[in-house]
């Protein structure tokens, strides 16, 4: 009888992987990104166990949206009083470039306590330098077009 296989925390290695967003769709790249800090990019992935690598993530102020997003997307957040506070992707863009894909990337990741450590591996970088060399991550290319996406004849 074959029995299921279970990582172990202790047995899981951890890979660091750079990933350059410029020009890159948010949505896209983020579910790239998620799916390698949650491990399932790999045939040991457990759910109950952080499996997943490391990712490091150049010019993320040069992540673009298709269409409207840009005036449409509207952020919002409960500050405790009544009301919710809200601002448009351009407007956080302009403050925090950062927040934009990291955002993105948390609320792809699952909702529990397992999410806290899988986004902790994620490095966001507005230039294009990191100082992360002597992990001595290798370079991936993630976000880009879909198959079913490109238009044929």
């Amino acid at each position: 009888m074959q029995k299921s296989f279970m990582a172990k925390p202790a047995e899981v290695e951890a890979k660091w992987w750079v990933v350059d967003a410029e020009g890159k769709t948010v949505g896209r790249l983020a579910s790239d990104i998620a799916m390698i800090l949650m491990g399932k990019h790999r045939p040991t992935y457990t759910p109950h166990v952080d499996t997943g690598d490391y990712v490091i993530v150049l010019n993320v102020d040069k992540v673009v949206f298709t269409g409207k997003k840009w005036d449409q997307k509207q952020y919002t957040w409960y500050t405790g009083y009544p009301g919710l506070r809200s601002e448009s992707a351009r407007e956080r863009f302009a403050n925090k470039p950062e927040r934009i894909l990291f955002d993105a990337v948390r609320r792809m990741l699952p909702k529990n306590k397992l999410a806290r450590q899988m986004i902790e591996k994620m490095k966001l970088y507005s230039g294009a330098e990191h100082p992360h060399q002597a992990q001595k991550p290798e370079p991936i290319e993630l976000g880009g077009e879909r198959k079913d996406d490109v238009a044929v004849g």
